[in-house]
């Protein structure tokens, strides 16, 4: 594979993500169209959009690396993938399709299987965030880099995940009383990666459901500010597994390691 600096192409990645976040924003105030995929689940003309100036820009950038989205079956069939994109042009669509304000836009760079960059974009809560390597999280904040370093939650003794659900499943709870989990708030988005590797929440746990275009870029955003991504048996997650499917999932801020 050629050389990526991969610091210079996530950067680059900024100014269309900001554009295609604006572009989802007008066109859900136009009002979007809707169709059921076949595995019962909804996609819009945003979906479609987004996709379309996210992968182009991928395309053009890396046109040697494989692009795996949500919303296209090219690709999918490929076996043994190491570097690759996994893109989830809309994450959060209920949200999106309902004039909420948690979805986002997503790519993550996936080299020899691991997260090696993540960028993601809340458009509705103006929030960017990216990653590029160890010690390399960012939230883009007024034109400046805000380093994410999972410290803004500065109540040591109060743990507050976030949750997918208001009713939290027998397995999981366990997964919270042994960490101390005393508060969690809904959140259905790759968000939750976000605000965890900012420190405003400090985890969220998962039994295996969604695919790996929902977790790419978070994990290596939250990765990369200190946090952890593993299994409930404290594996690493790897990707291009079969069918892109996720196992289960805990996620920690720097603080919980």
């Amino acid at each position: 594979m050629k050389e990526i600096d991969i610091k210079k192409l996530i950067i680059s990645l900024i100014r269309p993500f900001l554009n295609a976040g604006e572009i989802s924003i007008n066109l859900r105030k136009n009002g979007l169209t809707k169709k059921m995929k076949s595995d019962n689940t909804p996609v819009t003309n945003g979906d479609l959009e987004v996709n379309k100036i996210v992968s182009d820009k991928l395309k053009e950038l890396t046109p040697f690396l494989p692009i795996i989205s949500e919303e296209t079956s090219e690709n999918k069939s490929i076996e043994n993938l190491k570097d690759f994109w996994l893109v989830d042009p809309i994450d959060g669509t209920y949200d999106y399709i309902n004039d909420l304000d948690e979805f986002t836009i997503n790519a993550g760079l996936i080299i020899n299987r691991k997260p090696a960059a993540g960028i993601i974009y809340a458009p509705a809560k103006k929030r960017m965030f990216y990653s590029f390597g160890e010690g390399h999280a960012y939230e883009l904040k007024n034109k400046k880099e805000i380093k994410l370093d999972g410290s803004r939650n500065h109540e040591k003794d109060k743990i507050k995940f976030v949750s997918y659900s208001d009713k939290i499943k027998p397995e999981i709870q366990k997964i919270f009383d042994k960490l101390n989990v005393k508060e969690y708030t809904k959140m259905k988005s790759s968000l939750k990666f976000c605000v965890i590797a900012s420190g405003e929440y400090d985890g969220y746990v998962a039994e295996p459901r969604a695919c790996e275009w929902d977790i790419a870029a978070g994990h290596a955003i939250l990765k990369h500010s200190g946090g952890s991504v593993t299994d409930f048996e404290n594996k690493e997650i790897l990707y291009g597994k079969k069918n892109f499917e996720n196992p289960s999932l805990i996620l920690k801020s720097k603080k919980l390691i």
